[in-house]
């Protein structure tokens, strides 16, 4: 309310008031319930996709920051590894966390350049879960519950893959209602 008030003085008094909000997808699917109506309504969206199409190249981009002149990234890592990652990983945290982890273990191991075998033996065996993807767009199990009105212990079984067929579902109905993507 205090915010719908701001923007009324601002116009009254002929101001342009303009907020900028950002956060996880989470945000902008708080902003569509009904109990934030008033200010949803005010609202308007934008999608950053960040670096979604651009993974490959932002992998050669870090590379280029830090090789010297005359050394090539393929001495390095095999161009497979880094297809690989670039297929598997969606955030630069992610990027960064995984090269880290490859490069690291590859030079532990005595192996260069880095391959796309010891690329998949770091990645975590879950990194595109269902608790990591909700997790990604800002919605872990208390945060789940809330939203769809459930309990605690029954998102995490949902999460968790623990629950049976119509009840998965109809959580799975009011996800999607909720804008999220899995």
């Amino acid at each position: 309310m205090a915010l719908k008030r701001l923007i009324e003085v601002m116009q009254g008094g002929g101001g342009v008031l303009s907020i900028v909000l950002a956060g996880h997808p989470k945000l902008s699917n708080d902003l569509k319930r009904p109990t934030m109506e008033e200010i949803g309504a005010r609202a308007t969206t934008f999608i950053l996709d960040g670096i979604q199409k651009q993974k490959k190249e932002y992998i050669d981009y870090l590379f280029k920051q830090c090789l010297k002149p005359k050394v090539k990234m393929e001495s390095i890592i095999k161009p497979d590894a880094i297809d690989f990652l670039a297929s598997q990983l969606s955030t630069p945290l992610q990027i960064h966390q995984y090269l880290n982890l490859a490069l690291t273990e590859g030079y532990r191991a005595g192996i260069k350049p880095v391959t796309e075998d010891l690329v998949k033996s770091v990645l975590a065996f879950d990194l595109n879960g269902r608790e990591a993807q909700l997790i990604r767009q800002g919605y872990d199990p208390r945060t789940l519950a809330e939203a769809l009105d459930i309990k605690v212990k029954e998102a995490r079984s949902f999460i968790k893959g623990g629950l049976n067929g119509s009840r998965r579902d109809e959580i799975m109905d009011g996800i999607k209602t909720l804008g999220i993507v899995l």
